[in-house]
């Protein structure tokens, strides 16, 4: 890259002028002004230079090294990365894209009058850090003893800082160490952790999370599941619930723990197993109970990390009654004969009702005769009357 010697040099005498060599001059008007700007390593950042009275003098841009990168609209310094963004008599804006840590330091916004007047832009490159690494989760922990975890990330500027998590509830107590990186910019964070873990937090997720300026408002965060050993534990079902004498019973030994149960031992407490019992696998299985198979059964489980006990009382009750093949035909024949009753007594209403009905229509035809007598004595007589006349006839023709 290359510079405009003349330029620098005309620069350069200007700056040995003081503002004291001309005490009329409105300073406030004539001061160019600038900001401060922070920018991501690999980011963009612009640098905006303003000036009220311009006082037909031209604005210029130099960097940390006093390399003057724009004169006016005038590029001075053979920079890919750098451009003009916008340039006029009160304003001088350029950018510099692309942005790597060598770009941080004081930036220079100079207007040309007599005498000269400077602004400084400070621009600070943020080292971003990478995505952070947790080490010594390969191993297992025992149980009631304390984990140590490692978190690390490099690359940040400034340092990164790191908190710790088991789920949703913060991990306190992380000591944390700074080392500076190779290019004398960044820096590597680890940060260690110990926490006492229990049964419960085998598979817990533990969450390392990397705080920066750098991610804006955001997080960075690696998570791991720990493995806990524990002794087992276990419990005995009985299948059936209430056994009886007689018949077949199943004990199930349930044991779970970390690792797994290796070995289960069946045994009565006071002597020895049932004659008739046999143990498989977890299981301890009775063919034909007895009365004298009552008593306390253990089960007893090993793994790696120790033993535990489970206990069960079997209490034989007397066999179940029963039921005869006669006590069954006997319901089912009551059944059969209250059916035909009911039947029965059903016919009998229906018949009841129709010839009740049959007998009313003939007593109506029967003394129908005497419906136009003018009452009871008459009708009496018109029927007797009617009945003679009818046997009469009947005379007659005999």
């Amino acid at each position: 890259m290359t510079n405009h010697p003349i330029l620098f040099l005309l620069w350069a005498v200007a700056c040995m002028v003081t503002v004291s060599a001309n005490p009329s001059y409105d300073g406030d008007a004539k001061q160019p002004r600038t900001s401060d700007e922070s920018v991501v390593v690999g980011g963009k950042v612009t640098l905006k230079c303003m000036v009220e009275d311009h006082d037909n003098s031209s604005l210029q841009w130099s960097n940390p090294a006093q390399q003057t990168l724009y004169f006016g609209d005038k590029k001075a310094l053979r920079d890919n990365r750098i451009e003009l963004v916008k340039s006029t008599s009160n304003e001088l804006t350029i950018s510099i894209s692309d942005v790597g840590l060598f770009d941080e330091g004081v930036y220079t916004c100079a207007i040309f009058t007599m005498p000269v007047l400077m602004a400084k832009a400070l621009v600070t490159v943020l080292g971003k850090p990478q995505k952070p690494l947790i080490l010594g989760n390969e191993a297992s922990f025992n149980e009631n003893e304390k984990a140590k975890l490692t978190c690390k990330t490099s690359g940040s500027k400034p340092a990164a800082k790191i908190s710790w998590y088991k789920g949703l509830e913060t991990l306190p107590g992380a000591v944390s160490e700074l080392i500076e990186d190779t290019d004398r910019r960044t820096f590597t964070v680890t940060s260690q952790i110990e926490f006492p873990v229990t049964q419960e937090d085998n598979g817990a997720a533990i969450t390392c999370t990397v705080a920066h300026e750098s991610l804006q408002n955001t997080f960075m965060s690696t998570s791991v599941k720990i493995k806990v050993y524990y002794k087992p534990v276990a419990k005995i079902e009985s299948q059936p619930q209430f056994p009886r004498e007689g018949e077949n019973l199943q004990l199930r030994c349930l044991a779970y723990g970390n690792p797994s149960p290796q070995t289960y031992i069946w045994e009565k407490e006071g002597g020895e197993l049932p004659p008739q019992s046999r143990q498989q696998e977890n299981n301890l299985v009775f063919l034909f109970l007895n009365k004298s198979d009552t008593g306390v059964y253990k089960c007893k489980v090993s793994s790696l990390m120790g033993t535990f006990i489970a206990k069960h009382i079997l209490d034989v009750n007397d066999p179940s009654p029963v039921p005869s093949t006669s006590s069954i035909d006997h319901a089912v024949i009551g059944g059969v004969v209250a059916v035909i009753v009911f039947l029965v007594l059903c016919l009998l209403i229906v018949l009841g009702r129709y010839l009740i009905r049959h007998k009313g229509t003939y007593l109506t035809h029967e003394a129908k005769g005497s419906d136009d007598a003018p009452d009871a004595d008459t009708a009496i007589i018109n029927a007797e009357g009617g009945q003679s006349s009818s046997d009469d006839k009947k005379e007659y023709f005999i």
